[in-house]
């Protein structure tokens, strides 16, 4: 397909396109003449998952090219592949080890976890913001929420182990679209669902 057709199929401008591919963030089409190249269902692809980290997962594109790097040349270890992706992922935070209201709830949960995941910084950065409002998470609420979400993690892990024989780029693909496209849809929900339950309880006289 030519630039204008691969821009029209990804839902994006042929200026955006023709960004994308002058940053590496899209390889280059096959050329066909000295300002002519096709594309295939590679690119397009390719390009879905750029604008999908760029506009829905609003990463900067030092974090996109991070991502990008783990899906084109992903470690052996599918394990560390997905995690050095998705610690390119937001929230970002400022944030050293030790992290401790961190470990020390994952802890009391008794949920397994390694401490140089991202994710420990990022629940200790949460915690602590709960902690400076005034509104400190306790274990029973923080059980509360880990079995909602596990419910959650299982149907999601459970979905892309279906394709275990995959290459490992594809399936490091699927997690990171899965959380920057799934995340917001999960959040809006139980937004929906709090303004309904205020409803359902609360009525309007």
């Amino acid at each position: 397909m030519r630039i204008s057709e691969l821009a029209r199929a990804a839902g994006v401008p042929v200026a955006t396109v023709k960004f994308y591919l002058r940053d590496g963030l899209v390889p280059p089409g096959r050329a066909t003449s000295a300002t002519q190249a096709t594309y295939d269902d590679s690119h397009l692809q390719r390009l879905r998952l750029v604008r999908a980290l760029v506009e829905v997962g609003g990463m900067p594109l030092a974090k996109v090219r991070v991502v990008l790097d783990v899906v084109d040349r992903p470690p052996a270890d599918p394990y560390d592949a997905v995690g050095e992706a998705l610690a390119a992922l937001p929230p970002y935070v400022d944030t050293a080890p030790p992290y401790g209201r961190a470990t020390a709830l994952l802890d009391a949960l008794e949920l397994a976890y390694d401490e140089n995941v991202t994710a420990v910084a990022q629940l200790d950065a949460a915690l602590a913001g709960l902690e400076a409002a005034g509104r400190p998470l306790d274990v029973d609420a923080a059980r509360a929420y880990l079995h909602q979400v596990r419910l959650i993690a299982e149907r999601e892990v459970a979905s892309v182990e279906r394709g275990d024989e995959r290459e490992v780029a594809s399936v490091v693909q699927d997690v990171v679209l899965g959380t920057v496209l799934l995340e917001p849809v999960i959040l809006s929900l139980r937004r929906l669902v709090h303004a309904a339950l205020y409803r359902e309880r609360h009525p309007r006289r």
